[in-house]
């Protein structure tokens, strides 16, 4: 039996062979297919990332040949553009403004020249007239020069009355004259300290200012101030003595045209204060009727005014005209004497003479009545 059935098995078998091909020959056209499915899929992927490459090329060329390219302009420039510097600028910043004005070619640039040249922290804020695509060093050699700088100068002479700045300033400037009497009138605004009641004079200090073209009268007026505080802090003076300094300073700057009687007439002033006497300067009369002379009426001695000395007993009110250095000095470190008079006895060139009694002083006093006598008018 088995070996029947093993026979049949055999023989059934044989007819079951044609199916087993049939299989294999599907099998390796299924495998054709996937083969040229996956080199379709291969030359799909390299299209897209050749495309993909090709367009990442295009959007890196600008910055890869930003790379390769200078960062400077060849120069020497043309033409011509107004730059302006702002306060504390560091170089960086300066670099940017330079670069939006197209004076430099990059910020990057004009920070190498910037750092290769040791005078470059010297640099100044302000208003310069630059030329425009110019090498970076040289658009750093063009900011150290101070001719390029757009600016004008004001001096204030010492003695110079507040009521006489508006007009100097807008003489020299483009601010106009308005604009400064206004400015003086903004106490706070310019830093006047509160006890000095809105009053400029003394308080503005006797120097040269530069001012470009974007200072306002309120910003100048303000560094006269802030110079005048900043004189009295290097020179010692507590604020609560600021005030009292600065018209005894006043005084002694209207009093004396030269330096060396500056100590001595301060001297003058503390020891008539010391024994209550009034000061009865001819200087501060002039100040209240708004004269300038040298003569004096007895009826400009009977003004009424906190600033007639001749009636005030004690300082003015307060300062009369905005002194300089010297007088303040002056006043902080009087010449020791007995001196309670002094007399210019002959005005044209300054002369002085000291007295520290009446009688001393009626022959000094004779002296100058002679001098107003040949000079009649004076």
């Amino acid at each position: 039996m088995v070996n029947e059935l093993s026979l049949a098995e055999m023989v059934g078998g044989l007819p079951h062979e044609d199916p087993p091909r049939r299989s294999r020959r599907g099998s390796e056209r299924r495998k054709k297919k996937r083969r040229r499915r996956t080199w379709l899929l291969v030359l799909v992927a390299l299209v897209v990332v050749g495309g993909a490459a090709g367009g990442a090329w295009v959007g890196l060329k600008p910055l890869i040949s930003g790379w390769n390219a200078p960062n400077d302009y060849p120069g020497p420039g043309t033409g011509t553009v107004q730059v302006r510097v702002p306060d504390g600028a560091t170089g960086t910043a300066i670099g940017q403004v330079l670069q939006d004005k197209d004076v430099v070619k990059s910020v990057k640039g004009f920070i190498e020249a910037f750092g290769a040249n040791p005078a470059s922290a010297t640099i100044q804020p302000g208003t310069y007239v630059l030329k425009r695509q110019m090498r970076s060093a040289d658009a750093v050699s063009a900011l150290l020069d101070s001719g390029n700088r757009l600016l004008w100068r004001v001096t204030l002479k010492e003695g110079v009355r507040a009521d006489e700045v508006p007009a100097l300033v807008a003489a020299k400037t483009k601010i106009p004259k308005a604009q400064v009497q206004a400015a003086l009138k903004a106490s706070k605004a310019i830093g006047l300290p509160s006890e000095v009641k809105g009053v400029p004079e003394g308080w503005l200090f006797p120097a040269t200012y530069d001012v470009g073209p974007d200072t306002t009268a309120t910003q100048l007026v303000a560094q006269m101030v802030g110079r005048t505080v900043q004189e009295l802090d290097d020179l010692g003076v507590p604020p609560a003595q600021r005030r009292a300094v600065l018209i005894k300073a006043s005084l002694v700057q209207a009093e004396a045209k030269h330096a060396e009687d500056f100590p001595k007439i301060a001297r003058v002033f503390e020891n008539r204060l010391a024994k209550g006497m009034r000061l009865q300067l001819d200087t501060t009369v002039h100040y209240a009727t708004k004269k300038f002379t040298v003569a004096t009426t007895i009826k400009d001695t009977q003004v009424n005014s906190p600033y007639n000395t001749y009636v005030v007993t004690g300082l003015p009110f307060g300062p009369i005209d905005n002194p300089g250095s010297a007088a303040l000095k002056a006043a902080i470190h009087p010449t020791p004497g007995p001196w309670l008079y002094f007399v210019a006895t002959d005005p044209n060139t300054g002369k002085t003479e000291y007295a520290s009694t009446a009688a001393e002083f009626a022959v000094i006093k004779a002296k100058y009545d002679a001098w107003a006598k040949a000079h009649p008018g004076q």
